[in-house]
């Protein structure tokens, strides 16, 4: 069985993201890098809805988790990447179009080194955390 690795926020948990939790137990067991409350500030200037012990409950009950692990090293994922040692890391297809190897800190000789494959999951267009939010501003 193939080892799984993805990572994000997950705030606001959603259909897509069960869709996509879903596309990758059927790759292998799925190992969650989660982001931390102060890494989600950094880098997207506003902090979570909900609460990373809150965003961790709710991805442990997931069906298609196996584990969940904090992504400690922040913007270096590599840190939480190399303490998985999975075969697989699967990411949203709406990364296809941005620098995921920058984004992560690696390269594909990094990847090649380790024997880890970088598979880009579909993307659920229409429902995303951003939409929620701006979907219950609009409703006041």
């Amino acid at each position: 069985m193939n080892l799984v690795y993805t990572g994000g926020t997950f705030d606001l948990f959603h259909a897509g993201h069960v869709r996509f939790l879903q596309r990758c137990a059927e790759l292998g067991d799925v190992v969650v890098s989660l982001n931390t409350d102060e890494f989600i500030q950094e880098y997207k200037g506003k902090p979570p809805v909900l609460s990373f012990s809150d965003r961790r409950e709710v991805l442990r009950s997931c069906r298609y988790v196996a584990e969940v692990i904090t992504n400690s090293g922040g913007p270096d994922s590599t840190q939480a990447i190399n303490s998985v040692m999975p075969d697989i890391i699967a990411i949203g297809s709406d990364w296809a179009v941005k620098d995921y190897h920058k984004q992560m800190n690696f390269d594909q000789d990094w990847l090649d080194d380790r024997g880890i494959a970088l598979i880009y999951i579909p993307y659920t267009r229409g429902i995303s955390s951003t939409a929620i939010k701006e979907r219950m501003l609009f409703r006041r």
